[in-house]
């Protein structure tokens, strides 16, 4: 990344301001201006997520708001209501007071002697999240939005649930906001009273993961948030941005096909980060782009933004398998309306071993495959969301498919572009009431290496409805519809293509209550893929290298680890996977402390027993400045039977040496169709 020292505008900034809320809370911001705002007043840009300004997005917000703000536009970073320096507890996700807190935050930039009266929301996963939710609240002050790593429906696209399965990250995630939100305020910026604004959230702010845990099929309690249920309350142009390692991808297609605003989709090969630091790279000059947004809808100049394609995509060319990747290769293609008209879904038939390209007859007869994974299908699977810490990509889908129906195509006689959503159609029967089918879609190359180009999991009890699912009758036959990730990807002549379907994938999904056998009857079955052709217009596309202020400096005190192991005990048939996400120990310069956050996370199980899957992860985090020192740890445990998801839940922090809180929890939830 290149860093600019120089900008149009000088730039200050205020590490602490207090923004009041109607109901006397304040919630605690970082602000950038430039020198001249108050003489003459700029539009405001607003990030708003609970990741403690202070420390936590120090560095990125540093290369962030900075440059934004030396362009001419306020910065405002505001940590939510019970996070960082903010008064109050944080117990759930976007609920109706986060969204609240939202609007009146805009209300009070918009009234400040440097706003103009405009104001834009951007972010990032839960940044982007609540954009797209206050958007829909259409605050009048609000006049654009870009919403990075997100999602318009939080059952659908989300870390709890994939087709109605269970996802680890579920578990992960709450554990990481379980630790996130028992933090304390920095006592530099509160006083004395960051004691109890501490022991306040260590009470009050609750296991998460029973609450996301008691709502497994769609409900309205994921209703509230997803703007999926009324696009049309969305008034303001929307910039969404999003990566194909990421979690949330899928999101930009529908957003794009219902908003009804000026809209666009920036899609590149990276995983949960901002473009302008994307991993894997290319990374791309996302600042300069979303100036050109921000100077078109809140100071009315003409950037050429709004002529841009409504989607701009990464075509990923084909690459080995491996869990790590510095770059993708490939090139940008772009669409001018979505869902594009010269995109075309095409069926390939199946047979007992193959996927059948056109011409090519299936063999006689109607012969039945049938298939039980074993529970270790999905241990080389990654991470549902690539956040590019450790090596969490997937790897050669060799190690995974012997557990697994494969069909596969012959080498393909020319070049296949796909950019969509694949998805297989399968006729099927199964041998028990409550099953899933995990479905990979990879590229094949000549040499015998698989490399998974996108997958899709499915409860099969939700195969009418995600908010009424129904078992299945052993036995019988149903028709079946398994949407995969969208995708852009070349696959090229000579390799192959590859459908491969398992019964489980474990450790990224919980998988059913007891093994399952499902018979597939290949010759009612069928692959559909959406291809794209090349077009000359694509090679118009193109973004400046990535820019960005000066990062703040951080010093490292204790080196992170990061990485993912699979340990296999042959003698007592037992499996782990272990993963290790230790960002070390770092000193701040800026504000003199120390912050350490580590989480360690392993998934268990042994032989082919469903009752010994476990789920355990733990946290620490340290804070230290002279004298004042605090550390938090948390551990929890999920595990299940046949009926019931069980968890243990540990909390416990220090002063100093002395643990000064310390709190336990157990819970018995009933499997739900899951």
């Amino acid at each position: 990344m290149k860093v600019v020292e120089r900008f149009p505008y000088r730039v200050k900034m205020y590490e602490h301001v207090e923004i009041p809320m109607p109901d006397g809370c304040r919630l605690a911001a970082r602000i950038w201006l430039p020198e001249t705002a108050e003489r003459y007043p700029v539009p405001a840009i607003l990030e708003y997520i609970p990741y403690r300004k202070r420390d936590m997005t120090r560095l990125r917000d540093s290369i962030t708001h900075p440059y934004l703000a030396g362009h001419g536009y306020a910065c405002v970073r505001v940590d939510l209501r019970g996070s960082g320096e903010s008064d109050g507890v944080l117990v759930d996700q976007y609920r109706q007071r986060e969204l609240d807190d939202g609007v009146a935050v805009i209300h009070w930039l918009a009234e400040q002697p440097w706003c103009d009266g405009n104001v834009g929301m951007m972010g990032i996963s839960w940044g982007g999240f609540n954009a797209l939710q206050i958007a829909s609240l259409a605050p009048p002050q609000l006049k654009a939005v870009v919403s990075a790593c997100s999602t318009d429906d939080l059952y659908l696209d989300n870390m709890h649930y994939m087709g109605g399965c269970l996802l680890t990250d579920n578990l992960s995630e709450a554990t990481t906001m379980f630790s996130v939100n028992t933090c304390p305020p920095d006592p530099a910026l509160v006083g004395e009273r960051w004691r109890d604004m501490w022991m306040q959230r260590l009470r009050g702010s609750g296991l998460w993961l029973d609450t996301w845990l008691r709502h497994q099929r769609r409900d309205k309690y994921w209703e509230h948030g997803s703007v999926s249920q009324r696009y049309e309350d969305i008034q303001c142009p929307v910039m969404l941005v999003g990566g194909w390692a990421d979690g949330y991808t899928n999101a930009i297609f529908r957003l794009l096909e219902h908003l009804k605003v000026p809209r666009q989709g920036l899609i590149g090969p990276w995983g949960h980060k901002y473009p302008h630091m994307g991993a894997p790279g290319p990374a791309i000059g996302f600042l300069q782009e979303t100036l050109r947004w921000w100077d078109h809808w809140l100071k009315g100049q003409d950037t050429g933004i709004v002529d841009e394609p409504i989607l701009r995509a990464w075509m990923q060319d084909s690459v080995p398998p491996t869990t790590r990747y510095l770059e993708r290769p490939g090139r940008w293609v772009g669409e001018k309306h979505w869902p594009a008209p010269d995109i075309l879904e095409t069926a390939y038939p199946l047979d007992a071993t193959r996927i059948l390209m056109a011409g090519e007859p299936p063999c006689p007869g109607d012969e039945t495959v049938e298939i039980q994974s074993p529970l270790s299908v999905g241990l080389f699977a990654g991470k549902w969301c690539s956040y590019t810490y450790a090596p969490d990509l997937p790897h050669d889908q060799r190690e995974e498919d012997g557990g697994a129906l494969v069909f596969e195509s012959a080498p393909l006689q020319q070049d296949l572009e796909i950019l969509g959503a694949p998805c297989v159609e399968l006729e099927l029967s199964c041998s028990q009431p409550v099953a899933m089918v995990a479905a990979r879609l990879s590229d094949v190359a000549p040499d015998g290496k698989a490399t998974r180009v996108t997958y899709g999991l499915f409860n099969l009890t939700h195969r009418d409805s995600h908010a009424e699912p129904e078992p299945l009758v052993p036995g019988r036959c149903y028709r079946v519809r398994v949407p995969m990730n969208y995708i852009g990807q070349n696959f090229p002549a000579g390799h192959r293509l590859r459908l491969s379907l398992s019964t489980s994938y474990w450790a990224l999904a919980w998988p059913p209550p007891r093994p399952v056998r499902i018979r597939v009857y290949p010759a009612a079955s069928r692959l559909f893929l959406p291809e794209r052709a090349p077009r000359p217009e694509d090679h118009d596309i193109r973004f400046e290298r990535p820019e960005g202020a000066r990062p703040t400096r951080i010093r490292t005190v204790e080196p992170p680890e990061h990485n993912w192991l699979v340990h296999r005990d042959l003698a007592l048939d037992e499996s782990v996977l272990e993963v290790i996400k230790d960002d070390g120990l770092k000193y701040f310069e800026a504000i003199d402390m120390e912050v350490a956050s580590r989480t360690w996370n392993w998934y268990r199980y042994r032989e082919d027993d469903h009752r010994s899957l476990q789920g355990e992860t733990r946290t620490e985090r340290i804070f230290r400045r002279g004298n004042w020192s605090v550390r938090t740890a948390t551990r929890t445990l999920l595990s299940a039977d046949t009926e019931y998801f069980y968890i243990h839940a540990e909390l416990d922090a220090w002063e100093g040496d002395n643990r000064v809180f310390s709190e336990n929890w157990q819970r018995k939830i009933p499997r739900d169709h899951l």
